[in-house]
C-alpha cells in the first residue's frame, strides 16, 4: 500500500462497514460514515504507523485498488507478544466472491508465519456471519473470548478467532 491508495482503501472500508454491519450496528451511525474524513484517518494511520504494522491492498488488472489488510503485533498485551492481529480486512463489495480477501488473508497470513508469529488473532461482529465463516473457512476457530465494541454508545459484541501459524 501506498500514501496514494487511502483514498480508495477509505472507500472500499466505509463501504464495507454500510454492507456488511447493516442491522448489526446504528443505521444513523452506518449512514453518517464520510468517506473524505475516513481518507484522512488512513493517511494518518498511515504515515505514524508503529513497527511490525503491515498495510496490503489487491488490484485488478488495470490497477484500481479492490481490498485492502492491515495487520501487526497483537493489540492487548494480556497475551503473548509472539501473535499477530489482522487488524482490517475490506474487499471491494463488487469483488466479494472472487478470491480477492482470500488472497489478502493468506498474504497476510504468510507473512505473519514468516516473521515467527505463532498465532494470529483477529475480532469479527458476533452477528457478521459472512466474515465469520469466511476465515472459518480459512482455518480460523472462535477461541472464546468476547468483549463488546461501542458504536454511537451501542454495544456492539465481537468474537475472537485465532488460527495457529507454526508449529
Amino acid at each position: 500500500m501506498t500514501l496514494a491508495d487511502c483514498d480508495r482503501v477509505s472507500e472500499i472500508r466505509v463501504q464495507g462497514w454500510r454492507t456488511a454491519y447493516r442491522g448489526l450496528m446504528p443505521q444513523r451511525y452506518l449512514d453518517e460514515l464520510d468517506v473524505a474524513r475516513d481518507a484522512r484517518r488512513r493517511r494518518d494511520l498511515f504515515t505514524r504507523a508503529p513497527d511490525g504494522v503491515v498495510n496490503l491492498v489487491a488490484e485488478d488488472d488495470g490497477g484500481e485498488v479492490v481490498g485492502w489488510a492491515c495487520h501487526g503485533p497483537y493489540r492487548d498485551g494480556e497475551l503473548r507478544t509472539e501473535d499477530a492481529e489482522l487488524y482490517a480486512l475490506y474487499v471491494d463489495a463488487g469483488r466479494f466472491g472472487t478470491g480477492v480477501g482470500q488472497t489478502l488473508l493468506r498474504e497476510t497470513v504468510r507473512r505473519c508465519a514468516t516473521a515467527g508469529h505463532a498465532r494470529m488473532l483477529l475480532w469479527v461482529v458476533e452477528g457478521n456471519v459472512r466474515a465469520r465463516r469466511f476465515y472459518e473457512r480459512e482455518g480460523f476457530t472462535a477461541d472464546g473470548a468476547e468483549e463488546p465494541y461501542k458504536v454511537a454508545r451501542v454495544a456492539v459484541p465481537e468474537v475472537r478467532y485465532a488460527r495457529r501459524l507454526t508449529g
